[in-house]
């Protein structure tokens, strides 16, 4: 039994809840145990300058935490903000990237904004999941302004961490297991069982082949819950085009 009492293989309580934003295209709030984070996705009717490709769109994200979304208060990000925040981004921009059918979207970029208000772990694949939301929500705006025929999506995305605490395998850290942890991982996998990015450091011994293994399957069978929240919140007006 976990700090919080969970079970190894059992998710934090979680939430994520749409609409949170009335400015943006697409935004969602999500909540894993102790961690916040407000996702919002703007649509921009212009592509990145570097972008040499006609007809084709972009999404792209920024990611950032609050001066007091952890135990002790950091400088407020400005610009670009840390190397860390830098690295976070770009991970969440290739995840969602990876949903989307870029040619389908047409000459247009998506931003996805993700805001931690509170970090307790795991605010990296939280914005993933929660950013996935937010994405999918701004691609309905579109197709319901008659800007795309159809909602170019090619599967769902969520993430998840993993780690490895005394030989036991623990999944979707919070902060003090994440510190203490071994070895610990993320997992981004997309609604037809394929891997988008898979981030994993042993920070104190090596991991071997069949803890690995073990690790991907436990991450495989969380993010199914994730998947599960995200339908319920898509539903039926927002089909996934393959």
């Amino acid at each position: 039994m976990r700090q919080d009492g969970r079970k190894p293989d059992q998710l934090r309580k979680f939430s994520i809840t749409p609409h949170i934003n009335h400015w943006a295209e697409g935004s969602a709030e999500i909540r894993m145990g102790k961690t916040h984070l407000i996702c919002t996705a703007s649509v921009s009717e212009t592509t990145p300058k570097w972008l040499n490709k006609p007809g084709w769109g972009w999404v792209t994200a920024e990611y950032g935490m609050l001066p007091r979304s952890g135990d002790t208060r950091m400088n407020r990000e400005r610009s670009f903000g840390s190397g860390r925040a830098q690295e976070i981004s770009r991970l969440i921009g290739r995840s969602l990237r990876a949903a989307v059918d870029l040619q389908r979207l047409g000459e247009r970029q998506i931003h996805i904004d993700c805001d931690v208000l509170q970090a307790d772990g795991g605010t990296r694949t939280a914005g993933i999941t929660g950013g996935f939301v937010a994405l999918s929500l701004a691609l309905k705006h579109l197709r319901d302004q008659v800007l795309i025929e159809n909602i170019p999506l090619k599967s769902q995305v969520v993430a998840v961490s993993v780690g490895l605490l005394k030989n036991s395998l623990l999944l979707d850290l919070d902060s003090s297991e994440d510190k203490n942890c071994a070895t610990d991982m993320n997992f981004v996998l997309n609604n037809q069982g394929e891997f988008i990015e898979i981030q994993g450091t042993a920070e104190k011994k090596p991991f071997s082949k069949t803890e690995f293994l073990k690790m991907m399957e436990m991450a495989q069978n969380g993010c199914q819950t994730l998947f599960e929240k995200q339908a319920e919140i898509i539903g039926d007006t927002l089909p996934i085009q393959t």
